[in-house]
């Protein structure tokens, strides 16, 4: 498995996609798949079934995995 620079709680900046410049925390890292989520970047609208948590169903934002390229370690 290949090491990685970037872990979790890092702050990172987007050099790449449509948050081009965007600057956030990493709440997590996908090191099988190469892929980082960052707190309020690449955020998408998921549709979620009626459950006992939520008995009303509805959408709620969801931040997406970022390619690991696609972001680098802010210093400080």
């Amino acid at each position: 498995m290949v090491k990685y620079k970037i872990k979790k709680g890092d702050l990172v900046k987007i050099i790449a996609g449509d948050d081009k410049g965007k600057t956030g925390k990493v709440l997590s890292v996908l090191a099988k798949k190469g892929q980082v989520i960052v707190e309020g970047c690449k955020v998408a609208k998921k549709a979620i079934k009626p459950s006992e948590k939520t008995p009303n169903g509805g959408h709620i934002n969801k931040e997406m995995p970022i390619d690991i390229s696609n972001v680098a370690k802010v210093e400080g």
